[in-house]
């Protein structure tokens, strides 16, 4: 993922701006290399649900959380965004799905991540997780208000590389909380 964000920018569309431009436009209709892009959306998230799946064993709601955060980011990719070159023609209906399904992805995460702050048992780990639940909108607002969006791509690479990175640790690392299992 990192190298992709980091690194397909240099080989899309001219105009394409690592710093302005989101991950979403470097994967949008009609854009050098989508694919790529695109194909990263599909692999975070069936990685994501496939790493979660065990270490949620038994707890229900988290894992259809998952499976919603995931099935959304994959979505994102199905349906792709408008190009960022307002002359070329893109179906609007698959923009505007676009636009849905990364809004469910945020939310969906946000909503994993309280949810596993109640499960989780070290204090810690909570504290992480309501951080994180609260930090990935903070940093959406940031990417379309009037003061800061023209670091619109900024923004959404710190929502990857800290929503991920805090995915991976949370898989590996975090212990929850005993639950009977039937």
């Amino acid at each position: 993922m990192l190298l992709v964000i980091f690194i397909l920018p240099f080989y899309s569309h001219h105009e394409y701006s690592l710093i302005k431009n989101t991950t979403s436009q470097l994967g949008a209709q009609h854009m050098p290399f989508a694919w790529i892009m695109n194909s990263t959306f599909v692999l975070l998230g069936f990685t994501s649900i496939l790493s979660g799946w065990n270490f949620l064993a038994g707890y229900w709601f988290q894992k259809m959380i998952l499976i919603v955060f995931g099935t959304a980011l994959v979505m994102t990719a199905v349906f792709q965004n408008a190009p960022i070159d307002p002359l070329m023609e893109y179906s609007i209906r698959e923009d505007k799905l676009h636009s849905l399904f990364a809004n469910i992805t945020g939310f969906s995460f946000s909503v994993f991540a309280i949810s596993l702050a109640l499960i989780t048992r070290r204090r810690s780990h909570q504290i992480m997780a309501f951080v994180m639940s609260i930090l990935a909108p903070i940093l959406s607002i940031l990417m379309f208000h009037e003061l800061t969006n023209k670091w619109m791509g900024i923004w959404q690479r710190l929502i990857f590389i800290l929503m991920f990175g805090w995915l991976l640790y949370t898989f590996s690392k975090y212990q929850l909380k005993t639950k009977d299992h039937e």
